[in-house]
């Protein structure tokens, strides 16, 4: 029997009615979605706002007619509802097309304040769009780029390899939250201390972890934070937070007569208004899981805390019964550590792309390959990449049941 969620929370039976996607059938299955970490389905409200926004307020910004004023009052609506997720301030939140054309326009402001020989430290854990932008630098402005290791047994940080990184000369430290490819969650509080004993900045990529925890920027003491609500119930958009403090002065590159103001001195050309009216309709979907009473905060608070709980249940029956197959390896760190509800794995003698087709025909969507943390997949030992499961708010505990019983059935031939 599927998990309920506890008053004042919605109940899952009340979730999955927002999901149009989840009627579907394959093969004569209904499908269960498995690939969440690469990107989650979107409840009607989500879509219903970004169809209102092109039907009736579709315009550019800062001019004095009504449609313009609405596009400019709908994008300062989700800026605000992306500060409460985020427990930033609004001025402190830029959108962008995806996290990692954010991360790249990031990299090259602050490149422009390095000189040749400046360092950044990266890890191998990381989606390598929290490495490629970095390691752009090194040929455009002669940084180096220092690479903390994964310990591969376990899928975790070696923290003290990365503090032996660390020289004079360390600019910033970029880290994921959580991994993308096995759901390892990051000691941020540890890097941020790294990073603070060296008078480096902290970059915190918390695409992957967004999902499943609520982030709390001031508390985490980063400088800066990025993420993508496609990941999150939302568009195909991304969200940067930059500290306020260094967003007013950051040279990003931009064209000379665009707003010199934050955050939109850091937002180049003409944003994508209907996916940034999604962003907002995506935050109050999450917020109105949580019932009525208290701010914003406060009921995405309650429901990303039950969510959690959930998401833990469901990767423990994952984990167990998949390590129980036969020929079937898990990868990242067990339940009880710190963990997103995405979990990994290989069975012998099949190919990773024979066992996602394998699964699609039952219903079961999973993804497969290296998820781009090529570096993290390649000290796992897997060439041919893993299969990754992705439990989401829609999730249930037969959908977890079905995938078990098929990998089952694939691993014995």
């Amino acid at each position: 029997m599927s998990t309920q969620l506890s008053d004042p929370v919605a109940s899952l039976a009340e979730i999955r009615a927002h999901f149009p996607a989840l009627d579907r059938i394959h093969n004569g299955h209904p499908v269960a979605y498995f690939d969440a970490p690469g990107g989650t389905q979107v409840p009607r409200v989500v879509a219903d706002a970004m169809t209102d926004y092109l039907f009736h307020h579709n315009a550019n910004t800062h001019w004095f007619y009504p449609t313009s004023e609405e596009t400019d009052a709908i994008i300062e609506r989700s800026r605000e509802a992306a500060a409460d997720l985020l427990n930033a301030d609004r001025a402190e939140i830029i959108f962008g097309a995806n996290m990692t054309t954010l991360t790249f326009h990031l990299a090259r402001a602050l490149g422009r304040t390095w000189q040749a020989g400046d360092e950044i430290i990266v890890t191998e854990l990381d989606h390598h769009a929290n490495v490629a932008p970095w390691r752009a630098l090194e040929v455009d402005r002669g940084i180096v780029v220092r690479t903390a290791r994964m310990m591969a047994e376990t899928a975790q940080l070696d923290y003290e390899h990365m503090a032996s990184l660390v020289s004079p000369r360390t600019k910033l430290i970029a880290v994921g939250a959580a991994s993308n490819a096995v759901g390892t969650i990051n000691d941020l509080a540890r890097v941020r201390a790294i990073a603070r004993d060296a008078g480096a900045l902290f970059f915190v990529d918390a695409v992957h972890l967004v999902p499943h925890e609520l982030i709390d920027v001031r508390a985490i003491g980063c400088d800066f934070l990025a993420c993508s609500s496609y990941k999150f119930y939302g568009p195909h958009a991304g969200i940067l937070f930059a500290r306020r403090e260094l967003l007013d002065v950051l040279p990003f590159p931009k064209l000379a007569p665009a707003p010199d103001w934050s955050p939109e001195r850091a937002e180049t050309g003409t944003q994508n208004h209907e996916a940034i009216a999604g962003i907002g309709a995506t935050v109050d979907f999450l917020a109105s899981l949580g019932g009525e009473e208290g701010s914003r905060r406060e009921r995405l608070a309650r429901t990303f805390a039950v969510l959690h709980s959930r998401g833990d249940g469901q990767l423990r029956m994952l984990w167990n019964g998949l390590i129980s197959l036969p020929k079937v390896r898990v990868y990242g760190p067990p339940p009880g550590q710190p963990r997103t509800p995405t979990v990994s794995f290989t069975i012998e003698g099949i190919h990773p792309d024979d066992i996602a087709r394998r699964l699609a025909a039952n219903g079961l969507f999973a993804s497969n390959g290296d998820f781009y943390a090529l570096t993290c997949i390649e000290r796992l030992g897997t060439p041919d990449g893993v299969v990754r499961i992705g439990c989401a708010a829609y999730t249930t505990d037969d959908d977890v049941t079905r995938l078990i019983e098929a990998v089952e059935t694939i691993s014995r031939g």
